[in-house]
């Protein structure tokens, strides 16, 4: 059993400051495991809305919900939207007798739900599977090959979490995004899904896999929402510096957990994953997810430019600016692109992240940092910047 901390200090926090929290995250990422750290299940206060019992208490959510004390839980959230209009009433109510965690693994339309039901009464988390932060630096590799999924993190050997992943996949196609209203048919999406994996680290372009498919972009850019708002990819959005450089607009395509990507993409071993020629961008894209896990930011980038300058991830807190650069070599160095970057872009620092073990200065306002440092929130960029 491996408690997540770091995250369970933020629900509280998060608590303390808002009366309803939501805790969003895909499916079998622990949302659940870590509400009933601080909820029993037993609890009458504790809503599992896959359960019949849980959504029979529901019927009339208004008059189960409002006599309820302390902290309240609704897990999968999702399938009751209808929820959140009560929940603004009931966090509007004085001294608020009671706070509210609502989990759910839908992004898009749990944010825009919860959002105009609750502007002003909400703090959203959002999380993943496992960091580097809670499992350690010795389990770096494993973490990158199997992803963060918990079931498939700590199964027992690679075919059990092989088996785990593929499972993962065909239930969330065949199950859950119908569930949610989606009404796209499983093969189209696992055959888009798949064909995304080879994009992976790429940017995005609607017109080969459409093509590829016999439909119109249109039709591929909404399966591709579908996967995000899923929390399954990432758009990473591109940050547009006032300059005469022609500038990339298209966003940046990553599968948010390596374990599924690899299991897309067919790699089911070690050896597998350190001979296939998406290993560079397989990596890439870890990294990426780490750092958005355990450094402070407020929002993120890349950037890029049609003259073969860029930067693969822009973390911005407040008006400041800080880069990101994956290598994954044994001793980077400080390229032309990277201070194009600093000149242009006005980046504080720049930390090149690399499978190495020492940390060094590359340049005045860069330094190599090995991924296991990574083991540390924060440990990036301190929060003074210095």
């Amino acid at each position: 059993m491996i408690v997540r901390k770091t995250v369970i200090k933020r629900i509280r926090e998060a608590l303390r400051r808002a009366p309803v929290v939501v805790l969003a995250g895909p499916r079998q990422c622990g949302k659940t495991t870590l509400a009933r750290e601080l909820l029993s299940e037993d609890s009458p206060n504790y809503f599992d809305l896959e359960d019949p019992q849980s959504l029979a208490r529901l019927d009339e959510p208004k008059t189960a919900l409002a006599p309820l004390r302390d902290l309240v839980v609704i897990d999968e959230v999702q399938r009751r939207p209808d929820l959140f209009p009560i929940l603004r009433v009931l966090a509007d109510r004085r001294g608020h007798p009671a706070r509210f965690l609502v989990l759910g693994s839908s992004s898009g339309e749990l944010l825009r739900q919860s959002s105009e039901s609750l502007a002003g009464r909400m703090e959203r988390i959002e999380i993943g599977g496992f960091t580097l932060a809670e499992l350690g630096v010795a389990s770096a590799d494993r973490l990158w090959r199997r992803g963060g999924f918990p079931l498939s993190q700590l199964a027992r050997s690679e075919s059990d979490s092989v088996a785990w992943r593929k499972q993962f996949i065909r239930t969330l196609l065949e199950r859950d995004l119908p569930q949610w209203g989606v009404r796209v048919p499983a093969t189209a999406l696992l055959r888009f899904w798949a064909m995304l994996a080879h994009y992976h680290g790429q940017t995005w372009n609607a017109t080969a896999p459409a093509h590829a498919l016999g439909v119109n972009p249109s039709t591929t850019g909404r399966y591709l929402d579908l996967l995000t708002d899923a929390l399954m990819v990432r758009q990473l959005q591109p940050w547009h510096a006032n300059l005469a450089k022609r500038q990339v607009k298209a966003p940046k395509l990553y599968f948010r957990d390596s374990g599924l990507l690899h299991q897309l993409l067919g790699i089911e071993s070690e050896k597998a994953l350190l001979t296939h020629p998406k290993q560079g961008a397989s990596w890439e894209g870890f990294v990426i997810e780490q750092v958005l896990a355990l450094e402070p930011h407020d929002e993120a980038y890349f950037w890029a430019t049609y003259q073969g300058a860029e930067i693969d991830l822009i973390l911005q807190r407040g008006d400041r600016l800080f880069g990101v650069e994956c290598k994954r070599a044994d001793a980077p160095r400080m390229t032309q692109s990277i201070g194009i970057a600093l000149h242009d872009l006005g980046l504080e620092r720049v930390a090149v992240v690399y499978p190495g073990s020492q940390r060094y200065p590359l340049d005045k306002r860069v330094e190599a940092v090995p991924l296991t440092a990574l083991a540390k929130a924060g440990a990036l960029f301190p929060a003074s910047g210095t």
